[in-house]
């Protein structure tokens, strides 16, 4: 029988729901420093962090919020999650199983919506994000933090390739423009966005995942018969260590 990609995803990410919660680069970056700011401002009564995966975007909101809801498909992940807060003292962060596109909460449950690294896994982008604006109360803020991918067609192609290969739960990683067409569609307005690089260790990468073997060779293949363009625009080291693009865009309800 073949796997739902639900399934699949659930079964790429609940083995490894404590490597991502001490992944340095989940637990550590600018984006992380602005949204705590953002949390700060707001002082949210409820908040959400969507996709949560390791818990960090709940971590960084709990101070700020009176409650946070860390929603992720994996129970594992969730376990984890739960275990860190109780860990950091952060006994206002409850959890919750559901995936993106099938929210169980109310029109205009939070004050501030946060979603990082988890929608190219979605198997639905635009209901995921049109269900983060349902449950986001009028005026409030949505943060949306996830790798892009670049416009043109021959950067785009290797990056999802590299992506898919490590990571059989990969759908997409979307371009600015379809992220603005995707939460403009949805009723977001689109109020700021920031990018900047992450530089990711190849065998960190593809051991967080436990890429088999086949497969991080493939991924190695791929690099290595890379044009000088592409190899030049991700910055692919002689290990297969490379750079991403990630966005950080603030949406209004």
């Amino acid at each position: 029988m073949i796997a739902s990609h639900d399934a699949v995803t659930l079964a790429q990410f609940g083995p490894r729901a404590e490597a991502y919660v001490g992944s340095a680069v989940h637990a550590s970056g600018p984006d992380l420093e602005e949204l705590k700011l953002v949390a700060a401002d707001a002082q949210p009564a409820r908040a959400l962090d969507l996709g949560c995966g390791g818990g960090h975007v709940s971590y960084c909101l709990a101070p700020h919020a009176r409650e946070v809801i860390a929603v992720d498909l994996s129970s594992d992940m969730l376990s984890a999650v739960r275990a860190t807060a109780k860990q950091r003292g952060l006994e206002n962060v409850s959890t919750c199983q559901a995936p993106a596109e099938s929210l169980p909460f109310a029109d205009g449950t939070f004050d501030l919506v946060a979603c990082r690294f988890s929608a190219h896994h979605w198997r639905d982008f635009d209901r995921g994000i049109a269900e983060a604006r349902r449950v986001t109360r009028r005026g409030a803020q949505a943060v949306f933090i996830d790798v892009i991918a670049p416009a043109r067609p021959l950067l785009d192609t290797h990056l999802q390739a590299v992506e898919l290969l490590r990571d059989t739960s990969h759908v997409r990683d979307y371009a600015i423009g379809e992220w603005i067409a995707t939460v403009e569609r949805a009723g977001f307005v689109p109020q700021s966005m920031r990018r900047h690089r992450v530089r990711l260790d190849f065998t960190t990468w593809v051991e967080r995942m436990r890429t088999p073997e086949p497969l991080v060779a493939a991924i190695r293949a791929l690099q290595a018969a890379a044009s000088q363009e592409v190899a030049d625009y991700f910055g692919i080291e002689p290990d297969g260590s490379f750079n991403i693009d990630v966005l950080m865009l603030r949406v209004l309800a």
